[in-house]
């Protein structure tokens, strides 16, 4: 089925790009969530309004993605939250919750979807995510979980 994607999809392609895939993937994944939509002769339209957007928001060279990078490397991100005897989380940490540490910190602003959490963060203490802010570069970010 060919899609065009509305969001950035890690592993198939980021907003305005025009993909196939299997039909099953398209219609009970990506659709419904909001990731991609049909593609029809009339959705090409929102293929270059996409595109328009996306480049708005995207870090245009390598070189600026290098100085973001070396920014959000540098400073130290504590996240506050509540959590029970054992130092296991009510819940866990969101890509959502890391990004407004990352900017309360005193870090660039980053956008949510760009955060990669290996598995859920679930217990306090030290764990490391990656914040990918261009194809090629991602940065290594190391926050401390603690107790609220």
């Amino acid at each position: 089925m060919k899609i065009i994607l509305t969001h950035e999809v890690t592993g198939l392609g980021a907003a305005g790009d025009v993909v196939d895939v299997k039909d099953g993937y398209a219609r009970n994944y990506l659709v419904p969530r909001g990731f991609a939509i049909r593609w029809t002769k009339g959705g090409e339209k929102d293929v270059a309004q996409i595109r328009r957007a996306r480049k708005i928001h995207e870090i245009a060279t390598i070189e600026q993605a290098n100085e973001i990078k070396t920014k959000l490397e540098a400073v130290k991100v504590r996240l506050a939250v509540r959590s029970g005897d054992a130092g296991r989380l009510f819940g866990s940490v969101t890509p959502a919750d890391i990004a407004s540490a990352i900017k309360s910190a005193g870090g660039p602003d980053v956008d949510k979807r760009r955060v990669e959490l290996g598995s859920p963060i679930k217990t306090l203490g030290g764990h490391q995510v990656s914040v990918r802010l261009h194809p090629e570069v991602a940065a290594k970010l190391g926050i401390e979980v603690v107790a609220a």
